[in-house]
């Protein structure tokens, strides 16, 4: 039998964590997400707005926890700078991402981009593609693959 997981948002509840932090790439990245959630009937939606990318996996740790979501989508934007703290916080998002996905019975789709600069920004947030509509494909079918493991488990 193969189990995989579909793109219908029909009756789904997502939860979603976005950074205002880079507010330039995560407002577009967050856009993206909503018309995807939009276009396949996604209805019901609760938006967590966190300061920095750092403080991402707390909010959806908590989410989680709740086992209130069918997914949960992280959207955040890190750029490098002249210092060590991008790889800090970025090394840091991921892990604690990993943590809340092994962790929990939520699937939180990782949508935290991580650039060297504004131009490779804004490619990722809406010139060339938008991922946030990418990551809200995932979120989608993440969650109703979730829903068929549970009716076989």
């Amino acid at each position: 039998m193969i189990y995989e997981g579909n793109y219908k948002g029909e009756g789904l509840k997502i939860g979603i964590v976005v950074s205002r932090f880079n507010d330039l790439f995560t407002k577009e990245l967050l856009d993206g997400a909503l018309d995807c959630f939009k276009r396949h009937g996604v209805e019901n939606i609760d938006i967590f707005k966190v300061p920095g990318a750092f403080e991402i996996p707390f909010v959806a740790k908590e989410l989680a926890k709740t086992e209130r979501y069918d997914a949960i989508l992280v959207l955040g934007a890190v750029v490098r700078g002249e210092t060590y703290h991008f790889e800090l916080v970025a090394n840091e998002v991921a892990r604690g991402i990993a943590h809340v996905n092994l962790t929990y019975k939520t699937p939180v789709i990782f949508g935290v981009i991580t650039v060297d600069n504004e131009l490779q920004g804004l490619d990722r947030a809406g010139i060339k593609s938008n991922k946030g509509f990418e990551y809200a494909l995932a979120t989608l079918e993440m969650a109703n693959l979730n829903k068929e493991m549970k009716k076989i488990s």
